[in-house]
């Protein structure tokens, strides 16, 4: 204790709310310090490559876990529980005794007094940094519309597959009790879902619903045909999975169609409310869709806190918010500042994990040669494995390089890169017990939804409810003393 009254005063000298300015949040040990905002791929695979490094690192993240973004839609449709695709931070990072994480949410960047603030529950804490990664991911983009994600959830996040997990299961149950009580007028609505967005996401979405209502529900209802859902996947693109080539775009096309689902290309959404969607054809005719369950899988928009560092570097940023970095990830006149992952435009890398994954180990290995006095190297170089999508059970597509799988093949390959690539053992082995469940039988696991689910989100934004759990001073900031091998650049 005596120690900490050194650098200022605890929390049982002032008493809760006593502190004017964020704490520190971490105790100075003489050792460079790099600290990660996000604890996604970028984040995680970033700070797994400082193991045994003689440097400090803490990973700030606003959530508390890892999470497998490419499997959230199998959350949503029942397949898999949200704890297999999302393991504990702090759990996976347990052995790696030079890394501590912190929950919290990153408000500020202050890129000249290398420090980084956050706050959890209205408290705010601050970080210095020696080195710092930025791989805060990105958000869901409505185009201008924020307001249509109150009735179309998106495909970012652990709530928004929950949410969809209740809106999805919630809209049989309804349409059950409509037929039951002869409400006949309803079940057009209530049996229809509507996707947006015909990239991975979205073909990946629509496939899974439409075998749920043709292989999983057919025997346990008993006033609705549940194979009768109507699935309709909309893009303003004139082709289903553009990023993989006319030749597989058109077989998953063909495959979905065989399915039963809709697929509208070419039209673009004009509206959405809780009862239905309004869309704009290629040739201008407007249609409206009547439907309770949407679901947004079109387009990305980068952290705010691209527009912070933007700010303060110069760096510029593109439509989607992505902030342009130096070949190196380094923002211009900052070599010890890196970002990584879907918050980066350069050489028009997509945003997929495997660039945020390189893009960690990269900056991690930058840093590290750095502080050593070594050369780092020029430029980034992206190693592109190939992209792979779902379309149902025993089908997919691959593009590997020159290479292009369909059918089966794909979907084994798929299984397979997706098994290797979840964390933690624990996590695969309850990944493939429950695919096998899924695939080779007929039943989902993870069916339970609550209405607390579908709506306690919207509840709160409403009320402008904000938790807060008021605390005492902490640590104060130390002050920086010069150092040229921490602070070379």
């Amino acid at each position: 204790m005596s120690e900490l009254n050194e650098t200022g005063p605890t929390l049982d000298e002032t008493g809760p709310g006593a502190a004017a300015k964020p704490a520190h949040g971490h105790v100075p040990t003489g050792r460079p310090r790099v600290v990660i905002i996000g604890s996604g791929f970028g984040g995680l695979f970033s700070a797994r490559a400082f193991e045994h490094a003689d440097v400090d690192v803490t990973l700030i993240s606003s959530t508390t876990y890892h999470l497998f973004q490419p499997l959230l839609y199998q959350v949503a449709t029942g397949i898999l529980s949200e704890g297999l695709i999302a393991p504990s931070t702090r759990e996976v990072l347990a052995k790696q005794k030079n890394v501590e994480v912190a929950y919290g949410k990153v408000v500020d960047i202050d890129l000249q007094g290398q420090t980084v603030t956050a706050t959890a529950l209205g408290t705010d804490t601050i970080y210095d940094y020696d080195s710092l990664i930025v791989a805060a991911g990105s958000g869901q983009s409505y185009f201008g519309h924020p307001e249509f994600a109150v009735y179309a959830p998106g495909m970012k996040s652990i709530d928004d597959a929950l949410e969809l997990r209740g809106r999805i299961f919630g809209a049989f149950e309804l349409a059950e009790i409509a037929a039951a009580s002869g409400r006949h007028q309803d079940l057009e609505r209530l049996m229809t879902f509507v996707v947006v967005g015909a990239g991975a996401t979205g073909v990946e979405m629509a496939g899974q619903i439409a075998e749920l209502s043709k292989r999983t529900l057919p025997h346990d209802f008993r006033n609705i045909a549940s194979e009768d859902a109507r699935i309709i996947l909309i893009d303003a693109a004139n082709a289903v999975l553009p990023s993989f080539g006319d030749h597989l775009g058109a077989k998953a096309r063909k495959k979905l169609e065989s399915m039963g689902v809709e697929v509208l290309l070419d039209t673009k959404v004009t509206n959405v409310d809780a009862e239905g969607i309004e869309v704009e054809t290629g040739d201008g005719a407007h249609q409206r869709i009547p439907a309770l369950t949407k679901v947004w899988a079109a387009g990305v928009q980068a952290s705010e806190l691209g527009k912070t560092l933007s700010e303060q570097s110069g760096a510029e940023l593109d439509r989607a918010g992505r902030i342009k970095v130096q070949p190196d990830l380094t923002l211009p006149g900052y070599p010890n500042v890196y970002v990584v992952g879907d918050m980066i435009s350069l050489d028009n890398l997509p945003g997929v994990a495997q660039v945020a994954i390189q893009g960690g180990k990269f900056a991690a290995k930058q840093i590290l040669h750095r502080l050593k006095g070594q050369p780092t190297d020029e430029r980034f170089k992206y190693f592109d494995k190939g992209s792979m999508a779902t379309i149902s059970r025993f089908s997919a597509v691959a593009s590997m390089g020159k290479l292009r799988f369909s059918g089966f093949i794909a979907w084994f390959m798929w299984l397979a890169v997706h098994l290797f690539y979840i964390i933690g053992f624990k996590s695969q082995l309850g990944t493939f017990f429950h695919w096998a469940v899924s695939f080779l039988g007929r039943t989902r696991g993870e069916r339970t939804a609550t209405e607390q689910q579908i709506f306690a989100r919207n509840a709160l934004d409403e009320s402008g409810f904000e938790a807060k759990v008021p605390l005492g001073s902490g640590r104060a900031l130390p002050e920086r003393t010069p150092d040229p091998k921490r602070d070379a650049g």
